[in-house]
């Protein structure tokens, strides 16, 4: 008689032959997240050191652990440059003043916050933020893997979607940020501000449209309100302009535009259908 599970027991021992991700590959995204906000953060530091040795120690430590990353990645992607940790750290004086900029620009946008430690402890736009802000720097330096799982860790943790090839600008700002998915050739300006539910992704999507810009362009102090969706690679956001909640665009819209859907209160017949949704510029 064959043994119970036999056929699911040698399935599987199969697909693991040809399995390369070594196991540990997971638990490298939640340490490193871990380790570079108490750096730049001491909000997320366990303990604070303010002398000089602890600092430095606290560098080496976030090094050493894309260090061992990058080692355990190495037999699956041959030909990875061996000064990626350093290439990284090189870029966390530029991460850290610009989370800074998005904190202060939160704390501004919000009335509700009281001040910018209270967005940097609490507030989980920031968080998603912080993550895609190390996650697009690990991305810009082609280390492998890590900055999707770094993404993903932020996205289970915080409801916001952001790919860490989207390229975002200074003094963001997600509010609530629930439901928000930002494609990975997004482009974003400065100022920019949007809020839970949006949308900025692609309208077509078949695999042989990977290395093409398929998702919209935000210009500079563009505020998205509530579950708008922005669909296309040529769809431009001018500057200035507002896109208010459940608007739908595939089209660009020019600078200083406000997009509005029209609301409109009627007496509802029994059996009637709802028209299509209109949206005015």
């Amino acid at each position: 008689m064959d043994e119970p599970n036999g056929r699911l027991i040698q399935t599987l021992i199969e697909a693991r032959r040809h399995h390369c991700f070594p196991p540990d590959v997971r638990a490298a995204a939640p340490e490193l997240i871990e380790r570079v906000l108490a750096l730049l953060f001491p909000h997320f530091a366990e303990r604070m050191d303010c002398s000089s040795v602890g600092v430095r120690s606290e560098v080496a430590v976030v090094e050493a652990v894309l260090t061992r990353a990058l080692d355990t990645l190495a037999p699956r992607y041959p030909g990875l440059s061996s000064d990626m940790p350093q290439r990284f750290m090189e870029q966390l004086p530029e991460i850290y003043a610009w989370l800074r900029q998005d904190a202060e620009a939160i704390n501004e946008a919000d009335p509700a916050a009281r001040n910018v430690d209270e967005v940097i402890l609490t507030y989980p736009g920031f968080y998603a933020i912080a993550i895609y802000r190390i996650a697009h720097a690990l991305h810009l330096v082609g280390f492998p893997l890590l900055p999707r799982l770094l993404t993903e860790l932020a996205h289970q943790r915080t409801g916001v979607d952001i790919h860490p090839g989207a390229t975002i600008g200074r003094r963001f700002v997600i509010d609530h940020g629930t439901g928000v998915v930002i494609g990975e050739t997004t482009l974003i300006g400065t100022g920019v501000k949007i809020y839970q539910g949006v949308t900025l992704g692609a309208l077509q999507v078949q695999k042989n449209l990977a290395d093409k810009k398929r998702h919209p362009t935000i210009e500079d102090e563009v505020v998205v309100y509530a579950n708008a969706t922005i669909l296309g690679g040529g769809t431009v956001v001018g500057r200035g302009s507002i896109i208010a909640g459940n608007a739908f665009i595939t089209h660009s819209i020019p600078p200083q535009s406000m997009v509005t859907r029209r609301s409109e209160v009627r007496h509802r017949e029994a059996n009637v259908e709802f028209d299509e949704l209109e949206y005015h510029i």
